[in-house]
C-alpha cells in the first residue's frame, strides 16, 4: 500500500492537535470501564449508477475493565427496496500493550468481528460492517502526544454466505485492510472544565487489498466531531474513494453518528 505510506509521511509533517476519538476506525485505547454507550450510526451513500442507499446501525458498547470492551450491532438498509433489519455483528477488543506518560501514551491492541447479513451480494469490496456475512480480525496501534493522535491499524477480513446468498466463486473472499486516522483538537484551546464542549476535526484513509486477485481501493473520510459535556458525541463525515480497481456499488456518502456515554454503570 504505497498511497498510504505516502500519505502517512505527508501528514505527520503537519503539527497538528487532536483526541483519539476517531469516526471510522477505533483507537487502540477503550471506553471507560464499567460504562455502557449507545450509538446510531446513519450512512446516506451515492449508488455509482445513480440513486441512493441509505443504511442505519444502532449499536451498544461495553467497557469492561480496562483492558476489554465489546460492541454489538444491528445492520438496516433499503438495498432491497424496502428498508429492512439485514444482520448484525459482534465486536470484541483487547488492549493487551500500554506505555502512559503525562502528556502522551502509546497503545496496542488485538479486535475482532464476527458478522451475519441477509443482503445481496452486489460488489467485490468486503465489508463485515453492513454489507457482508463473515468475521474480521486485526490489531491497532495508536499514539497519543499531548492533543495529537494518530491510530493505524492492519486487518485480515473474510466474507462467507450472505445467509441467502451465496458468495459468488468468481470473487475473492478475503482482503487485507489497512487504516491510517490523524485528528486535531479545534476547540478548547485550553481546559477549564470536562463540560466544555470539544470540537475536533480529523482525517482517516481506509484500504483494502483483496487477496485473491490483488484487486484494491483507498478511500478518504474528512470529519467534524462534538463531544458535549465529556457524554454525547456528534460525528459528521464525508467518505470519497480515492482510487480504486474493483467493483464497488456505493463508496462515496455522508456519515451523522450519535452517541451517549453512561459512565459507572457496571462497576
Amino acid at each position: 500500500m504505497k498511497y498510504l505510506g505516502m500519505v502517512f509521511l505527508i501528514l505527520i509533517s503537519f503539527q497538528i492537535k487532536a483526541q483519539e476519538l476517531f469516526v471510522m476506525t477505533e483507537p487502540a485505547s477503550n471506553m471507560p470501564a464499567g460504562s455502557i454507550g449507545i450509538r446510531n450510526t446513519s450512512l446516506l451513500t451515492f449508488n455509482k449508477g445513480g440513486g441512493v442507499n441509505y443504511q442505519d446501525m444502532p449499536e451498544i458498547m461495553w467497557g469492561i475493565n480496562r483492558n476489554w470492551m465489546i460492541h454489538a450491532t444491528a445492520f438496516m438498509n433499503d438495498k432491497e427496496g424496502d428498508f429492512m433489519f439485514q444482520g448484525g455483528s459482534i465486536y470484541a477488543k483487547y488492549r493487551f500493550f500500554s506505555i502512559d506518560d503525562i502528556h502522551s501514551h502509546f497503545r496496542l491492541a488485538a479486535f475482532g468481528r464476527l458478522s451475519t447479513n441477509n443482503s445481496p451480494i452486489d460488489q467485490e469490496g468486503i465489508e463485515t460492517i453492513g454489507l457482508n456475512s463473515g468475521y474480521e480480525t486485526g490489531i491497532v496501534a495508536t499514539k497519543l502526544v499531548n492533543k495529537t493522535a494518530i491510530s493505524s491499524s492492519v486487518s485480515y477480513e473474510r466474507a462467507l454466505n450472505n445467509n441467502h446468498y451465496e458468495f459468488p466463486n468468481t470473487q475473492s473472499n478475503s482482503a487485507m485492510n489497512y487504516t491510517l486516522s490523524i485528528g486535531q483538537l479545534l476547540h478548547p484551546k485550553k481546559y477549564t472544565s470536562f463540560k466544555q464542549t470539544n470540537i475536533n476535526a480529523m482525517v482517516e484513509f481506509l484500504g483494502q487489498r483483496l487477496n485473491g486477485n490483488g484487486k484494491s481501493y483507498l478511500d478518504v473520510v474528512p470529519s467534524v466531531q462534538f463531544i458535549i459535556n465529556s457524554q454525547a458525541r456528534i460525528d459528521v463525515a464525508y467518505k470519497q474513494e480515492l482510487y480504486t480497481t474493483m467493483n464497488r456499488t456505493a463508496p462515496n456518502g455522508f456519515l451523522l453518528r450519535l452517541e451517549y456515554t453512561f459512565f459507572n454503570v457496571t462497576n
